[in-house]
């Protein structure tokens, strides 16, 4: 039996910073070459210049001193004046670009990062979405791919602006007196130590928070969104969620403080050894000027730096490779994210229409004890139409998506138009395959998009706009979906959300949309799950009657826990705790006596008593 496990390998937990950088470098190079080339030079030049801007202080202080000293002219001194003047307009103009251009390319990286994870959602097998820790992942990777932007912006900082001033640096301080240039890199050892501590973590503070995260902010949805709030209230449940709102949170701030106090003290504590170290360097420049080992140029600038270039080496290790470490939990989880296995297949031209072969079919949700369906062998024949009913949890719903390919089967074989749906693509086995579901979608966009949006293809391929008008009104009407004026006042493109200044609708109108939706998406196959809940049972029959002979010659598949809409199918598939257990037309079972009959004869009672 096949069971998709959620567990998490060591190795992929373990994700280094140099696959991380391999990852990500790709995707960002692609979002536009010419900008990350073009910040990158102009970075580099920008942190030469700032390292420039001592050295041409020392020949400033030099100049001036030999004036004084009647060595130098006063014209050699306008000159080096001019030299420090220009340098620093030099670097504050080459800063203004770094950040502009900079600014431009992390918002195009921020966009491709965002259209990656959307694309990848895509391409997971459906089933993922039954497994919680898909959903943590998810919540996971959105979080650690705007950190994931900060990352590479932070690395390409650190190597094409810092990385140059410090060479800069490095190499002046050593060639004034080795031991300067070394002092400055040992201080701040054990602050990047910290920092590498902080990383580490962090990362578990993630993993921690990322379910509980998900927890508060569906807690926040009960108290506050559209589609919950006035069940809320009229319930008397917001103190409630707002109880488990506070305690998620609550616990979140607990985790997070334990982290923050924790890495908080180690950092104090290394601070202070910098802080040490900083008078240690003072006083080491200073008695090197005594020596006559440097001369007075020199110590005046790189006194003058020296502050400078301690914040800016604080700047890089505390604050960038510091927030690097604190978000490096979150930037493993994105990349995690990107590894997840896809469903695989090739791709093929499948007719859907061609009928639908079940063999020992069994199927178990992730993470489940028992099968949802077992053993179940059926065949569905070309431009057949099939009712499947049960009752509630018989598993009907699992059924239809296994016979559209949407699940894969943990045992047996599904096979649709002669193929096999574990050898082709997801994508090759929907382009022929409509289906409305008991929980379509309310788009909030007008009603033009919402219908049209199941066949995208045919609503921007240009085509003639009298086929295309066509087409949409045919939906429409075979949905029995009324467009008047007063429910409609733009037509077609009235926008169906209050929130942006449209109109709301009933739910039976809601539920003609979803069917005009199905209908519109050219199909071999459609399927209709329940999707007719908030229609009158008369109406419900109605649009059945309608749906039998528009999808005539067609293969169809209606799921209806109404027995009566279920007599216009050419057989009723009877499910039972996960099984087939009767299988016949309308007449048939009713003869049969068994839990078809049972049931229909039930809701006839029901509906007599009335």
């Amino acid at each position: 039996m096949i069971v998709i496990k959620p567990n998490i390998s060591k190795k992929q937990r373990d994700i280094t910073l140099f696959r991380i950088i391999i990852k990500l470098l790709p995707l960002v190079l692609a979002a536009s070459p010419l900008l990350f080339i073009a910040s990158n030079i102009i970075a580099i030049i920008h942190g030469v210049s700032w390292a420039f801007i001592t050295y041409v202080s020392q020949k400033f202080f030099d100049s001036i001193t030999g004036a004084i000293a009647g060595k130098v002219k006063i014209s050699t001194v306008l000159w080096m004046t001019l030299a420090l003047g220009s340098a620093t307009i030099g670097a504050q103009i080459l800063n203004g670009l770094h950040n502009f251009i900079g600014d431009v390319f992390d918002k195009k990286v921020y966009g491709v990062l965002h259209m990656h994870i959307n694309q990848k959602a895509s391409r997971l097998d459906p089933i993922s979405y039954e497994i919680p820790s898909t959903l943590d992942d998810i919540n996971k990777a959105n979080l650690g791919m705007s950190n994931s932007l900060g990352l590479i912006s932070i690395g390409m900082t650190i190597f094409t602006f810092y990385l140059p001033y410090f060479l800069f640096m490095s190499f002046y301080l050593f060639s004034l007196k080795p031991i300067l240039a070394l002092s400055i890199l040992l201080v701040f050892i054990p602050v990047a130590i910290t920092q590498l501590i902080r990383g580490s973590v962090f990362a578990k503070l993630e993993d921690e928070s990322a379910p509980i995260r998900r927890e508060y902010e569906y807690y926040e949805r009960c108290i506050c969104d559209r589609d919950y709030f006035k069940e809320t209230r009229i319930l008397g449940a917001f103190d409630y969620f707002k109880d488990l709102y506070q305690s998620a949170l609550a616990l979140l701030g607990k985790k997070t403080w334990k982290a923050e106090y924790r890495t908080g003290l180690m950092e104090l504590g290394m601070r202070m050894v910098t802080l040490t170290g900083y008078m240690g360097i003072l006083y080491l420049l200073f008695t090197t000027l005594l020596k006559g080992e440097i001369s007075v140029g020199a110590f005046a600038a790189i006194f003058a730096s020296i502050g400078s270039m301690f914040s800016i080496m604080e700047e890089v290790i505390c604050r960038h490779i510091g927030g690097m470490m604190h978000d490096l939990g979150t930037v493993r989880n994105f990349i995690r994210f990107l590894d997840l296995p896809e469903r695989n297949g090739k791709d093929m031209t499948i007719d859907a229409n061609s009928g639908i072969v079940l063999k020992n079919v069994s199927f178990r949700y992730p993470e489940a004890n028992s099968d949802s369906l077992t053993d179940i062998s059926l065949e569905v024949k070309k431009g057949e139409t099939i009712a499947i009913v049960g009752e509630n949890g018989a598993g009907k719903t699992t059924l239809v998506k296994l016979m559209i390919g949407l699940y894969l089967p943990t045992e047996g074989s599904v096979v649709i138009g002669g193929v096999d749906t574990r050898d082709v693509s997801a994508s090759s086995i929907y382009k022929g395959i409509s289906a409305v579901f008991q929980k379509f979608q309310k788009y909030k966009m007008t009603l033009r998009e919402n219908i049209a949006i199941s066949d995208m293809s045919s609503y921007e391929s240009g085509r003639e706009k009298t086929v295309y008008e066509s087409k949409l009104e045919n939906a429409a009407q075979k949905a029995d979906l009324d467009i008047n004026e007063e429910s409609f006042p733009q037509g077609y493109e009235t926008m169906l959300s209050r929130e942006f200044d449209g109109v709301d609708l009933s739910g039976g109108q809601w539920q003609r949309i979803a069917i005009a939706r199905g209908f519109y998406r050219a199909h071999g196959m459609i399927v209709l799950d329940e999707p007719t809940a908030a229609i009158d049972p008369i109406e419900e029959t109605n649009i059945y009657k309608k749906f039998a002979e528009i999808s005539r010659g067609k293969t169809s598949i209606i799921v209806t826990h109404r027995l009566g809409s279920a007599k216009i199918a050419d057989r009723i598939i009877v499910m039972d705790k996960g099984k087939i257990v009767e299988i016949g037309t309308h007449d048939e079972l009713m003869k049969a006596k068994g839990k078809y009959a049972e049931m229909f004869n039930a809701q006839a009672q029901w509906y007599v008593s009335q």
